[in-house]
């Protein structure tokens, strides 16, 4: 009985862990990594083939995108996923397919390629998409359920992403049982639309999410639409665009309620009749299914706009693009407008077109409302990139770019500490995975060093016997991108944590007193100061 992990491990994207009890072998979701990977990442520990079940987490991509090659591969076992998964995946895998295809189609006919090279292939097809697709199997919230001999499952609401669950894994194996929970993609509290996190009273071992670990989120979601209707207000009488890059699936929809809610109380009253386009055939696809769903999976506001009668994400002034043709047409519309499109890190998709025509307007605003993986466009342009490339075509970033701070899917840390702290024992051992490189070391360090688990953040390559409770292979990882003079430490993992949760307090501190300011800017600076002078006078004994 063994625990092997294999993506998502001191990185973000790219979920997959394994589980092996018995003769069954068992994937918890299978995802695409999106940006740059910081470590490799090792092949499966059996092939496809011989893979019986993938248990699914959620739909993003980042946890799904590579069931389709799974499957081309050879996997003819079921896929499991809550019934919003199973309708989001199918959407999202066509999706991912679609842009496969187009970009070895697009690769092929731009490239010269030297005599007998081989074309290039895309990642997987349609045909494979379709094909795992009819793999998935839908079941419900709160029910336990025997998915074969030795094994059993339950699905909890974690508030993420429509159908998104954590997992709980029960395995039996020569009469020793094991319960497992894979947190999955943890959700922020007080978010519109999907109900909070459920709570998982017990477990062996969990398998949790860390991506904001290192920081705090807002709390009072009239903060976002306080700090987006002034984004708007002074967006417009610029003349300008505000853009935002949103993921199709979640974003996509919690924007349209912040924007439902800015016309229907008329907060933006000097542009009462703005329009909103939402670019992205994929978000409208998800949109429509968010409107169909059953109620159970939104919160208690929600469920009272529906019952008056409202759809909580439509308004006057909502335009749904579909075809190229309606994408190009936004861009000639010079009124002042707000444009959603995906992707969300502007890796890919339509957003890219937008940004081109916008990033070097003075009067528009690129608005960032989700996390943003190192490697990524989005990433590049939120660290303050003074040109960016797209399409081949060097574009100079002279537009405002803003982040909603705290508009997140994800938990801050302290939801992450308040889901672990609600099993009323402790686990015998937390696994941090899904976060970046620093951040899975401070806040696997802060749960041991603070709230006195035995947590740990294992790389890549590691096994996990669950019967014995110990390592049969602790790999060290391999950095793909290394630091001048080697592998950063982990003290300067933490500095640089520490650096991003202040980053959060200054972005927070705003409205504090002038003197609390110019106190809070003086001790800084001497910080500042004191260690650039500590350093010189290393490099001079150097």
């Amino acid at each position: 009985m063994e625990l092997f992990f294999v993506g998502a491990d001191h990185e973000v994207t790219g979920s997959c862990h394994c589980v092996h009890v018995g003769e069954k072998w068992i994937l918890i979701d299978y995802g695409m990594e999106q940006g740059g990977d910081a470590y490799e990442n090792v092949p499966l520990p059996v092939k496809p083939s011989q893979i019986d079940y993938v248990i699914v987490t959620h739909a993003h991509i980042d946890h799904t995108g590579m069931l389709p090659k799974l499957y081309h591969d050879g996997f003819a076992g079921n896929v499991i996923a809550t019934g919003a998964s199973a309708q989001l995946c199918d959407l999202m895998l066509r999706d991912a397919a679609h842009i496969q295809m187009m970009e070895a189609e697009w690769r092929n006919k731009k490239e010269k390629r030297k005599s007998g090279e081989e074309p290039y292939e895309p990642l997987y097809t349609m045909e494979d998409a379709m094909g795992v697709i009819k793999k998935i199997v839908p079941y419900a919230y709160d029910r336990i359920y025997d998915l074969c001999e030795g094994v059993r499952f339950r699905f909890t609401d974690i508030g993420h992403l429509l159908g998104s669950a954590s997992v709980e894994l029960w395995v039996t194996e020569n009469g020793v049982e094991r319960k497992l929970v894979f947190s999955g993609d943890i959700g922020n509290v007080n978010q519109p639309i999907l109900n909070d996190p459920k709570y998982t009273s017990e477990a062996d071992y969990v398998i949790m999410e860390s991506t904001y670990g290192d920081r705090l989120h807002e709390k009072n979601h009239a903060n976002y639409v306080e700090e987006l209707v002034e984004i708007l207000r002074e967006t417009f009488t610029r003349g300008g665009n505000v853009v935002i890059p949103a993921f199709a699936v979640g974003r996509t929809q919690v924007m349209l309620y912040f924007i439902r809610e800015i016309k229907q109380k008329n907060l933006l009253p000097e542009f009462p009749d703005f329009q909103v386009f939402v670019d992205s055939p994929m978000a409208v696809g998800a949109t429509e299914i968010f409107t169909e769903a059953d109620r159970s999976y939104f919160d208690d506001e929600t469920r009272a706009i529906l019952d008056s009668g409202v759809n909580p994400i439509s308004f006057k002034g909502l335009e749904l693009s579909i075809s190229t043709d309606d994408s190009k047409a936004i861009n000639m519309n010079e009124n002042p407008k707000v444009i959603i499109s995906a992707s969300g890190m502007c890796d890919a998709g339509r957003i890219k077109h937008h940004l081109k025509y916008n990033l070097w307007r003075k009067d528009s605003t690129v608005v960032f409302v989700g996390y943003q993986a190192e490697g990524t466009l989005g990433r590049k342009l939120t660290e303050g990139e003074p040109k960016v490339k797209i399409f081949g075509e060097d574009i100079s970033v002279l537009c405002r770019i803003v982040q909603l701070q705290g508009m997140s899917g994800h938990a801050d840390k302290d939801g992450l500490i308040s889901w672990l702290k609600a099993f009323e024992k402790k686990p015998q051992k937390v696994f941090v995975v899904h976060g970046d490189d620093e951040v899975t070391v401070s806040f696997s360090d802060c749960l041991r060093e603070e709230h006195g688990y035995d947590a740990q953040a294992p790389y890549s390559g590691s096994e996990f016997d669950l019967i014995s409770g110990t390592w049969i292979n602790e790999a060290q990882g391999i950095a793909i991108k290394k630091q001048e003079g080697g592998r950063e430490s982990d003290a300067f993992k933490k500095l640089k944590s520490t650096g991003r949760a202040l980053e959060e307090t200054i972005a927070g501190s705003r409205g504090m007193a002038n003197k609390d300011l110019d106190r809070f800017n003086e001790e800084l600076q001497a910080l500042i100061a004191k260690y650039k002078i500590d350093t010189a006078s290393e490099e001079t004994a150097k």
